[in-house]
This record gives structure tokens, C-alpha cells and sequence, in this order.
């Protein structure tokens, strides 16, 4: 089955922020494309929209002048949806209600042929219930594009319980075909991005309702040493509160209230008292003329230690030993150790965080997970109460000597990074093992979708395996609740990998 032959009309019906885009997106590809509103008028406005942008793109040379006046050749408005007749595809962005969305389909229905591809670009909707009124589901599928669509290269092509492969097939090379990087995926709550990435901000707002440390330390953490293009707090600043709240109560409700994506109350209070982010003028941050960002907490100037000496294996950390050598700092390594510690002059212990807090280890200080600890330009630290000062002092030297900022935060398990890495490639292997995509395409999905530096399967490899099931069997141990468990999928990879590490080759 292949894409759509270029001569095919597609239609969008929906003309708002994300229609036009999906519209847009069409029309430059090579399609005639029709665009239809329930709101007199408004489909030609936003054909007249879609021309100003085509003239933006030819200014930007993204196209050239014959290019554009033929793609508004091929744009026409239809007032009603009988003008859709004829149409290979029509792909839906109108509001996220159930009802509203299957009484369209209905109606589509008695307009086009039953060749006729019918789409949804729903986020948060299931796919199956809005095509299963119809009298051939077969052909409906899910679109959903990422906002702004004729931007963002992602596309979750979704298949419901009814859908035809062969209609799944066609709609996935006809996304290929417009320049779009498809995912194929199926119908389950959030689809894959949504779906995975609810971690990211559900760690970092748990950590600050813990006390572990402030937004913009938080957001400081996550960039510069998680390697995420934005923290948490600003990003959901940015997509809107109330729209990221509502994704994330969509996908929990949609799991049967499941812990593992349950909401949280600090955003709940936020949207309650209209600091929507950005749009409102406040959010996490102040937005408000004048306002001043707050900054992330950074440790002052500490002295560098003269000596570290290892006691075992770092994990993911073992390249701090070749930059502690690289910055004349002396290390000497402690045969048979297997703790995985770096032992300070004073006497104090540093430890990659494992999920347990700093003072049920005797007051040990406790690092963050980096990206790229070379790269890294900021790293946190967790004491204990009990920690001595010089001990941090020591650590705090350490890692500026390296180059790095140092935040210190609260005595959290799994600290800002390490445990939201952890849950996000947990839920990658669950939707994996589920059936919901393949690795690889949910390692694009988040790479593309919200810009992952890696992609969460090949991250989790990256880590080894074993480091997340232990640390987030660790977080387990303290929260009982069951939100940090390890799900079966990471148990059996797990196995899966050490077995095949074991076998001779």
C-alpha cells in the first residue's frame, strides 16, 4: 500500500492553530486540499492565513514564488461539508470531545466514498471509540501531528481495534510522503509521547512538593546535566497548565486511575489559581513585565580535594575517574571495593545516587545522573542531616574542578535526573513489551516528539539495565504506593541482557 498519489484531495475540517498547520503541511507537499469549519467564515480566514505564511516561506526561501501561487491554487474553502465530496483523506482537528468527533465522522461518512481515508488528530481521545460508530471503521486511523505541525517532523500514525493495516499503511507512507517522520503506534492512552513522557514532569513536580528544590533549580538540573532541551517547570509554562494537567488526568483516567500517571496536586493548585504559564502571564515563573527570572541554586567557590580514591565501579558514572585525572587531582583506586564510591581526604563518601536517600547510608552525599558527565555544566548533590560539612565541601570541590556549577538539593531518593531517566525508560520498555510501538519508533517518537536527547530504550541500555531496575526497586522500597515499582518489561529485559552478557561467545 502506498501514499496517496499527489492529484488526491485532502481535507481538514477544523481550522484552528493545528488545522492549518496539518492543512499547510498537505498543501506544500503537492495536494489540493480543502479546508471546512463549523464557524461561518472561518475556513476562509484561515485559507487566507495559510496564504500569508506560504508568503512568509517564499521570503525565508524555503519556496519559491511559482511554488507558492501553485499551493494557493489548490487551496479552497468549503462551506459545507457536501464540499468535501471527493476527498481521498480528511483528517479531523476539532475539539477534544468524544461526542463531537464521532457525530462529525457520522456525517463525513454520508459525503465520501467509503475508499476514503478518514483520520483523527486526536491527543487524548481514544482512536477506537471515536471510529467505532461507523459504518466502515476499517479506514480510520489516527493522525496525530505535533504542534507546530509544519515544523515538528513527528507523526503518530494510530491504529484502533477496527483499523485496516492496509488503511494504518497507507496513512504512514502518505505522512512519509509530506516529509513527516511516522511512528506507528497503537491505540492506547497518550498514544507514545504522551504516554512516556508523563514522568518528566511528574519527578521533577514531586521533587519540588518534597522539598527537594526549587523550579529553577530543578529546570537547571534537567537541562544541564540531564541534557533535556527544558526543564519541566518551564516547559509546561510554555505548553500551557491547564493543557499539560489535562493530558496527563486524560492519560490517568484512561489507565483506570493508575499510580504510575496519577496528577499532581502542586500543578492542580496552579491551574486553580489561573498562573496557566506563559499565556496568563504566570505560571512556575513570572512572566509579568519586569518580573526577574529566578536563579538556580549554585553552591559558592569550595577548595578542590588533592586526592579521591575509588572503591568499586561508578556505573554510569565511570568517566568522572578520567576527568578527576584529567583536572591534577590524584586518584587512587581501592582493589576489591564494590560499594561504588569515591572516598574524600576527610573521610566522606560520594555516590552516584541509587535511589536510597543519603542518610540510611550514614550520611554519604550523594551525585546526580549526567548525560555526559564531560559535557555536563552543572551537577546537584544530596546530603544527609547528618553529612558532615566538609564532606560536602569537599564534594562541592570536586565537581567545580571538573568545570561544573554545583546545585545542592534536599536528600530525595533518586535525586532530579536519575529518577526521572529511570521512569521514562521503564515506561518505554512497558510500551514495548505491551505491544504499543516498536523500540525503535518509540525512541524517535521521543526524540522527535519532545526532544529527548536520547531516545529512552537506548538510553536505558546506555545505563545498563540493571542500574534502573535497582534504582527505581530502591524508590519502591520507600514510596509504597507503587508509582516507582519496575514493571515486569524492565524485570524481563533485564534478565534478557545479563543472560546474553553470561553466554560465551
Amino acid at each position: 500500500m502506498t501514499a496517496l498519489d499527489l492529484s488526491s484531495p485532502v481535507a481538514v475540517v477544523g481550522t484552528g492553530t493545528m488545522g492549518q498547520g496539518i492543512a499547510q503541511v498537505a498543501l506544500v507537499a503537492g495536494h489540493p486540499v480543502r479546508l471546512y469549519d463549523a464557524a461561518p467564515g472561518r475556513a476562509r480566514e484561515a485559507a487566507d492565513a495559510i496564504g500569508a505564511r506560504l508568503d512568509r516561506l517564499v521570503e525565508k526561501k524555503r519556496l519559491t514564488g511559482t511554488e507558492r501561487d501553485a499551493a494557493r491554487s489548490r487551496l479552497t474553502s468549503a462551506d459545507t461539508l457536501a464540499g468535501l465530496a471527493g476527498c481521498a483523506l480528511v483528517v479531523e482537528a476539532v475539539v477534544e470531545r468524544l461526542g463531537v468527533k464521532q457525530e462529525l465522522f457520522r456525517a463525513l461518512e454520508d459525503v465520501v466514498g467509503d475508499a476514503c481515508l478518514l483520520a483523527t488528530n486526536t491527543s487524548s481521545l481514544s482512536v477506537t471509540a471515536v471510529g467505532g460508530a461507523l459504518r466502515v471503521p476499517g479506514r480510520f486511523v489516527g493522525l496525530h501531528f505535533f504542534n507546530p505541525a509544519p515544523l515538528l517532523p513527528l507523526v503518530e500514525v494510530v491504529s484502533g481495534a477496527a483499523t485496516d493495516p492496509a488503511s494504518a499503511t497507507r496513512a504512514y507512507e502518505t505522512a512519509r510522503a509530506w516529509g513527516k517522520t511516522p511512528v506507528a503506534c497503537a491505540d492506547t492512552p497518550g498514544f507514545i509521547v504522551n504516554r512516556v513522557a508523563r514522568p518528566f514532569y511528574a519527578e521533577a513536580f514531586a521533587v519540588h512538593e518534597e522539598r527537594g528544590a526549587d523550579p529553577a533549580t530543578i529546570d537547571a538540573v534537567l537541562r544541564e546535566s540531564g541534557g533535556f532541551r527544558m526543564g519541566a517547570f518551564e516547559l509546561t509554562d510554555l505548553i500551557g497548565q491547564d493543557v499539560n494537567e489535562s493530558v496527563t488526568h486524560s492519560v490517568w483516567r484512561s489507565f483506570f486511575h493508575d499510580v504510575r500517571f496519577a496528577p499532581s496536586l502542586a500543578q492542580r493548585r496552579l491551574v486553580e489559581s489561573g498562573r496557566l504559564g506563559r499565556k496568563s502571564g504566570q505560571g512556575w515563573y513570572d512572566y509579568r513585565d519586569g518580573a526577574e527570572r529566578p536563579a538556580p541554586h549554585t553552591a559558592g567557590p569550595a577548595e578542590a580535594p588533592a586526592y579521591v580514591v575509588v572503591e568499586g565501579g561508578l556505573g554510569p558514572a565511570a568517566e568522572l575517574v578520567a576527568l578527576i585525572r584529567e583536572a591534577g587531582i590524584e586518584v587512587g583506586e581501592e582493589e576489591g571495593g564494590t560499594d561504588g564510591s569515591l572516598v574524600l581526604p576527610g573521610g566522606g563518601r560520594l555516590r552516584l545516587t541509587d535511589g536510597r536517600t543519603s542518610v540510611e547510608l550514614g550520611g554519604v552525599v550523594h551525585f546526580d545522573l549526567a548525560l555526559d558527565y564531560r559535557r555536563a555544566t552543572r551537577i546537584a548533590l544530596a546530603p544527609a542531616a547528618t553529612t558532615p560539612p566538609h564532606a560536602l565541601a569537599e564534594a562541592t570541590g570536586l565537581f567545580q574542578a571538573l568545570g561544573k556549577e554545583v546545585s545542592v538539593v534536599g536528600d530525595v531518593p533518586g535525586m532530579i535526573v536519575a529518577r526521572t531517566v529511570a521512569r521514562i525508560v521503564d515506561l518505554a520498555f512497558d510500551a514495548v513489551d505491551r505491544g504499543v510501538a516498536s523500540a525503535a519508533d518509540v525512541d524517535t517518537a521521543m526524540r522527535l516528539g519532545v526532544n529527548y536527547p536520547l531516545g529512552p530504550v537506548e538510553w536505558g541500555r546506555g545505563l545498563g539495565l540493571r542500574w534502573v531496575y535497582e534504582l527505581l526497586a530502591d524508590l519502591r522500597d520507600l514510596d509504597p504506593s507503587g508509582r516507582h515499582a519496575p514493571s515486569l518489561a524492565l524485570h524481563r529485559h533485564t534478565q534478557a541482557a545479563e543472560a546474553q552478557e553470561d553466554t560465551p561467545s
